[in-house]
């Protein structure tokens, strides 16, 4: 299959709490799949674009129902690796009283974990048009960090576009592992959308034009920056802007940053402008965390460009 979007990184199975208190107080939870990689593929499909997902999953109950949701979403999957010796990866999420997320993970030794650069498939990221990584992948083992270098190098020889989005998980490693690892990765992308906390860490600013400078002498040709609650702020090689956030009632607050990425890349596989990808990444980032789960919440092309035009409209 023909994809336009590949991403690479580990999706588990992810259990999520049905009240708001500590989770030892907690005696059911609903099962859902998350990851970042996989939560933009699911965005980009429910767009109407045709995209990918790259990993390995245990040879397990966890793994098929993590291939069964995700196919269900119209992602393809025809090139993941089953692992007979590694376990597909769980998490559990934690809300508090004032509806904050936090996470627990069980991924140690899982089987994305062992993913190796010699077990890409190298024709199914040559025939693409852009490639997402995250630096949540590198961050998992070496063989991973491997993986995802060999990933990018085989992008560029073949003209695919580099999406990087750092997304920094402090629970995996020190952030001077992460500024070590992830910095490189700026200068060898395309497209970077990231948080301003981590633009921070990376580059040493939180600032808007700062971070847009830094990037653009880096040679990135596209920018997103993700603001949460203040919005966003993009840019291009010729102009840049700040875009409002929508107002929602945020439900979980887990999710947005995926969503973001896949409106801001639907738009630039459309060929909109850079403001225009930006307000499409808000208003998916924004659905994201209006309800439990991390894509569960985003529409079908049909009804967001039905809330996108309304929305643009009630803003003239």
């Amino acid at each position: 299959m023909r994809v336009e979007v590949v991403t690479i990184g580990e999706t588990m199975v992810a259990f999520i709490p049905n009240t708001h208190t500590a989770l030892r107080y907690v005696e059911q939870f609903a099962k859902v799949v998350a990851g970042a990689e996989s939560n933009v593929a699911v965005g980009l499909a429910k767009l109407g674009h045709k995209s990918g997902w790259l990993s390995k999953l245990g040879d397990d109950e966890f793994g098929q129902f993590i291939l069964r949701e995700l196919r269900g979403e119209n992602v393809d999957v025809s090139s993941v690796l089953i692992s007979e010796t590694h376990p597909t990866g769980i998490m559990f999420k934690q809300f508090s009283n004032d509806k904050d997320s936090s996470v627990f993970y069980y991924r140690s030794n899982s089987a994305a974990s062992t993913f190796k650069a010699d077990e890409l498939d190298r024709q199914y990221i040559a025939q693409a048009k852009i490639l997402l990584i995250s630096g949540i992948t590198p961050a998992l083992s070496e063989s991973c960090e491997q993986t995802v270098l060999a990933a990018v190098k085989l992008a560029r020889e073949h003209g695919v576009l580099v999406c990087f989005d750092p997304n920094i998980r402090r629970k995996l490693w020190s952030e001077q592992q992460a500024k070590k690892t992830l910095e490189p990765l700026l200068s060898l992308s395309d497209i970077v959308l990231l948080g301003d906390d981590e633009a921070a860490l990376l580059l040493g600013t939180a600032e808007p034009r700062q971070i847009v400078t830094s990037l653009r002498n880096r040679g990135v040709r596209w920018i997103g920056i993700k603001q949460g609650a203040k919005g966003a702020y993009v840019a291009d090689c010729e102009s840049e802007c700040s875009i409002p956030p929508y107002p929602v009632t945020v439900v979980d607050s887990i999710g947005a940053g995926d969503a973001f990425n896949a409106g801001f890349i639907s738009g630039l596989l459309e060929g909109k402008s850079i403001e225009t990808c930006g307000k499409m990444g808000a208003m998916m980032g924004a659905l994201a965390v209006s309800s439990y789960g991390d894509f569960e919440g985003l529409p079908n092309r049909k009804a967001f460009d039905r809330m996108f035009s309304n929305t643009q409209e009630a803003r003239r």
